[in-house]
């Protein structure tokens, strides 16, 4: 049985607001949502941190091509992303919500194509015939990736209208997310290297699409588990169309929103350039892949180690408080590692797990942060677009990861990086050293990047989303009177 009332400002909106009378928020949610992007995580992990060196170490692609290619790729689907989210938005709604019947369907071909991404005799074609299948494959891939994510990253605010709660799904999501991106850089170094004959530890083509099997299958049963175990509380049909002057008024004037956009941007290409450097600096600077699965893990594990403070957190300081703070650290983490030079892999891993937790409670609080700029949306505009607003922020994360792989690839041809099928290229010691610096130099500007912006631009401090979710609970309080 529903019911459904409307709100003055939701009214004007073209808003009904649909309840049901699904199970109380619990912990079924929780983990159902965890386990999303636990999923992603299985194939993220995969791809943003060990693709560039299969296509640079077991295709024989250069670091320029891939890092035009990820440029080129990631600027197409990024638009994907919007035109997602919109499609998620007028999309009419269904007894199942509206956003969790695109996980149901979009699994199917997202999986398949992280398996064709590492087809192995690829290696055998003509340079031409491979460049022609990493951008056709990396493509689809992009695009189908945002039909499984803008859906996924939507739900938090359809899941429920309780600040806390959605807490505590951006906490539960980011675990999910730590624990399957730490699996993977963990595990997979340890799959897919093999050693020469001249001592080298390289990429096998074969061991790859083996992984990318593993990693297509795990993610495959975690979307099952979210499709199964979440439930969408928070209904709306949209009974008027919204006009594309006043949805891009409402979006271009939303102060919470482009901050986040750029904030997110900086730290993006940050997270997606860690995996990518810390693959080449423990594996030509360090020579330890020992070493590197570990560091993966530590770049993970340090959004384990904060999330069980992180609901105190934000409670005591705010989000955008305590973000600030830690970014702070890290920035500083990273130029002390640099300075330092270390040559000792080990001493570099425990200032490396320091310098992650800059980004990591960002990282934590970043769907958070989401949900706080959708509800904010509302108290502007009076529009409720979960996935128009989360897509604008996607794109420029997508953005963001298209110049992180251009930067990545790029900057490993500029520093003269030499790429090699067999992977017995060995490394002068300049360039050995221009690894180091950039693995250090990069995160330290990207996070001190994301800290001006939270400081200078974000208006969303503890008391004024406080103030925010005061009054739209307050008209949430003057629909159920109506009732």
């Amino acid at each position: 049985m529903k019911d459904s009332t409307d709100t003055p400002a939701q009214a004007a909106a073209g808003l009904k607001m649909v309840k049901t009378n699904a199970h109380p928020f619990d912990w079924r949610d929780k983990v159902g949502y965890a386990f999303g992007d636990l999923g992603n995580c299985f194939i993220l992990g995969l791809v943003n941190s060990f693709l560039t060196i299969y296509y640079t170490n077991a295709l024989g692609i250069s670091g320029a091509t891939v890092g035009i290619l990820f440029l080129t790729a990631r600027f197409i689907d990024a638009f994907a992303d919007v035109t997602v989210g919109r499609l998620a938005d007028i999309t009419p709604l269904t007894k199942n919500g509206r956003f969790r019947p695109w996980i149901r369907w979009v699994k199917y071909p997202f999986c398949m194509i992280t398996v064709i991404l590492f087809l192995p005799f690829v290696k055998d074609w003509s340079m031409t015939g491979r460049v022609i299948y990493v951008f056709i494959t990396y493509l689809v891939y992009g695009i189908l990736n945002s039909c499984i994510n803008i859906p996924y990253g939507s739900m938090a605010s359809a899941i429920s209208d309780n600040p806390d709660h959605r807490a505590s799904l951006s906490t539960s999501r980011s675990v999910g997310s730590a624990i399957g991106g730490a699996t993977t850089g963990f595990v997979i170094p340890l799959l897919v290297y093999q050693t020469a004959s001249n001592g080298q530890k390289t990429v096998s083509a074969s061991r790859f699409f083996m992984v990318s099997i593993m990693c297509a299958v795990i993610a495959f049963a975690c979307y099952l588990v979210i499709y199964k175990m979440t439930t969408e509380r928070v209904q709306v049909e949209k009974t008027e169309k919204v006009s594309v002057g006043h949805l891009l008024k409402g979006l271009f004037t939303n102060k919470a929103l482009m901050a986040l956009v750029f904030a997110d941007f900086f730290l993006v290409i940050n997270q997606n350039l860690s995996g990518t450097l810390a693959t080449y600096l423990f594996t030509d600077y360090f020579k330890n892949s020992t070493a590197l699965s570990i560091a993966l893990l530590f770049t993970y594990g340090t959004v384990i180690v904060l999330a069980p403070f992180a609901t105190k957190l934000i409670s005591a300081f705010g989000k955008k408080e305590a973000s600030i703070v830690c970014l702070a650290f890290g920035t500083a983490m990273y130029l002390i590692m640099y300075f330092l030079h270390l040559t000792n892999p080990w001493v570099y891993l425990v200032l490396l797990f320091l310098a992650t937790i800059g980004s990591g409670m960002f990282n934590l609080m970043v769907w958070a942060f989401i949900t706080d700029v959708i509800d904010y949306h509302q108290y502007l505009t009076g529009y409720r677009e979960d996935g128009t607003v989360y897509g604008v922020n996607s794109f420029a994360r997508k953005v963001a990861q298209a110049v992180g792989g251009f930067i990545g690839g790029f900057m490993l041809t500029a520093i003269g990086y030499i790429s090699s099928t067999s992977g017995g290229a060995v490394q002068t010691p300049q360039v050995v050293n221009r690894i180091y610096a950039i693995g250090n130099l990069i995160p330290a500007a990207c996070m001190f990047l994301g800290m001006l912006t939270l400081i200078f631009f974000y208006p969303l401090s503890k008391k004024k989303i406080d103030a925010v979710d005061a009054s739209l609970a307050e008209r949430r309080a003057e629909e159920l009177e109506k009732n």
